[in-house]
């Protein structure tokens, strides 16, 4: 995987240090992370802050130990800039994805760089699809495109369901930014994987049947 690049270095540092300072400071926890009522309030910095804050140290260090995996590959591929526009632009579709579930909801609150890990996640998939992902417990390699198809399928059924204390919306809504965006900006890989980019958008297709169908 070779030395990570700065920038990479950089989104993890301050996802450390702003989730240290959370952790230590309930204030600032609570004026920087997502909520609806404060975001209905004109608070719009935390569609963004909160994207570098985290529940605890696991919570932090999962969502970091994922980046470090797969933001090389998106890298190698996209370059500094256009890794950037991907990894805020699926954080703020993300917690958009969360504030459209969730609008009515005012004391509904979340915090994580999921969406945005997520957004990578899919990126690396769309300019990799051929590599496997290695998961715990499961001592086989899972061809990336069908981990990818799986987590979206996963997270409509947390978002419909209310399963466990964890964003599904906002891991989906990451997800699905990042897929758009990096084809968006590597229109190519219309060519180059036209069945793949068929196959990660029937999740999407699902989950927009079942919003209009009233079903979410």
């Amino acid at each position: 995987m070779g030395n990570l690049d700065l920038v990479v270095i950089i989104i993890i540092g301050a996802n450390i240090l702003m989730s240290l300072k959370g952790f230590n400071d309930f204030s600032f926890f609570e004026k920087y992370k997502f909520n609806v009522g404060g975001l209905r309030r004109g608070e719009q910095i935390r569609m963004l802050t909160s994207g570098f804050l985290h529940v605890d140290m696991t919570h932090l260090f999962f969502n970091m130990l994922t980046l470090y995996f797969f933001a090389p590959v998106v890298l190698s591929f996209a370059g500094n800039i256009k890794f950037l526009v991907i990894y805020f632009g699926s954080l703020l579709v993300g917690n958009l994805f969360s504030l459209f579930f969730h609008k009515d909801e005012y004391h509904y609150s979340a915090v994580g760089a999921s969406g945005a890990v997520s957004g990578i996640i899919y990126a690396g998939i769309l300019f990799r699809p051929d590599m496997s992902l290695y998961l715990m417990f499961i001592p086989i390699p899972i061809p990336a495109y069908v981990f990818g198809i799986g987590y979206l399928l996963y997270s409509i059924f947390g978002m419909k369901n209310r399963v466990g204390n964890i964003g599904h919306d906002a891991h989906f809504g990451g997800a699905v930014g990042g897929y758009i965006i990096t084809l968006i900006l590597a229109p190519w890989l219309f060519q180059e994987n036209p069945l793949m980019i068929g196959l990660l958008a029937i999740p999407i297709l699902i989950l927009f049947i079942l919003q209009k169908l009233g079903k979410l």
